[in-house]
């Protein structure tokens, strides 16, 4: 698992967000488009991607992108 990959899934949850904006260390919560409908959608991602279920949790204790690509991987 890479992060480069995480972030090119994750970003296409977002409609109007360029992946360009994501980079490891983004602050996701801070993203204009962000909701809690995009989150409901980054954890469906990461259980069809990456065959990890993650909780409302996992995405609360995150702040950037890698700390939520960590949650993941030490799931994996």
């Amino acid at each position: 698992m890479e992060i480069k990959e995480f972030i090119e899934n994750f970003a296409d949850q977002f409609d109007e967000t360029d992946i360009s904006e994501l980079k490891p260390e983004t602050e996701f919560k801070e993203l204009d488009e962000w909701s809690s409908l995009i989150a409901l959608s980054v954890i469906a991602m990461v259980d069809e991607e990456y065959d990890v279920a993650i909780k409302g949790d996992d995405i609360r204790n995150s702040t950037t992108i890698e700390d939520l690509f960590n949650a993941v991987k030490a799931k994996a």
